[in-house]
């Protein structure tokens, strides 16, 4: 019986000949299906890639480097920059843009100020709370530590009775002082390290460059508070190990 149901109606043995061609159609199939699944999951990093040239952080940047470099290349005075700081704010510019053009996503801040500061981010498990009142939460880190790899702070709160010094609010703008209370927002790709002028107790900052923001420009919570409230303040912002 076996062997009559292997053969055809001319004797032959068609038994190889069918295991053969199913062998075929499931690497055919295998291949299809490894194709798919390639594109199912490259698909996503294309469309994920950032759109960085529309980011108003980026055109800032670039605006800023164009304009300082022309500057630097003519020899032509920018009010209230030297020409060392006029290098340096262009330097920090290079890095700035590259660093949006890659997508570089988070910043990191690391405080030597000698006192517990706030600093701003998201929820570090990286679920929308559909309940939240503000864009961005405010964390404490101690002194001596720094914030989580990875993990974006997006800037710092300053304080009602603490100013930072010589800092500029726009890529290409001169030096100033600033009190609190304010928050302090920096660009993804920065790391920043806030120390205290121990002649002046100003904060001082690493970065020629942050931006100011207030309660009108961005949903960020900025109270008005001293210094001695936030040294009271547990610190519960994502940190790397090696600083706690």
């Amino acid at each position: 019986m076996n062997f009559l149901t292997n053969m055809n109606s001319k004797g032959q043995n068609i038994l190889p000949i069918n295991r053969s061609q199913n062998m075929n159609i499931w690497k055919s199939l295998l291949i299809v299906l490894m194709i798919f699944a390639n594109l199912a999951f490259a698909q996503p990093s294309f469309a994920d890639r950032p759109k960085f040239s529309k980011n108003p952080d980026y055109i800032e940047v670039t605006k800023a480097l164009n304009y300082l470099s022309q500057t630097k290349d003519s020899q032509t005075q920018v009010e209230g920059l030297t020409p060392e700081e006029i290098k340096k704010r262009i330097e920090e510019l290079t890095l700035q843009k590259y660093a949006l053009e890659t997508g570089i996503n988070w910043g990191q801040c690391e405080n030597q100020t000698g006192n517990t500061i706030a600093v701003y981010g998201k929820t570090p498990n990286d679920e929308d709370d559909e309940d939240a009142l503000y864009d961005n939460n405010l964390y404490f880190i101690a002194n001596g530590q720094s914030t989580k790899n990875n993990w974006d702070c997006d800037g710092i709160y300053l304080a009602n009775d603490v100013s930072v010094a010589n800092f500029a609010s726009s890529p290409n703008g001169q030096g100033q002082e600033l009190t609190g209370p304010a928050a302090l927002k920096i660009l993804d790709g920065t790391q920043l390290v806030i120390k205290t002028n121990p002649d002046t107790g100003a904060m001082e900052l690493n970065v020629p460059t942050v931006k100011v923001l207030n309660s009108k420009q961005a949903n960020w919570f900025i109270p008005d508070i001293s210094q001695a409230i936030i040294n009271t303040r547990v610190p519960n912002a994502p940190i790397n190990e090696s600083s706690s």
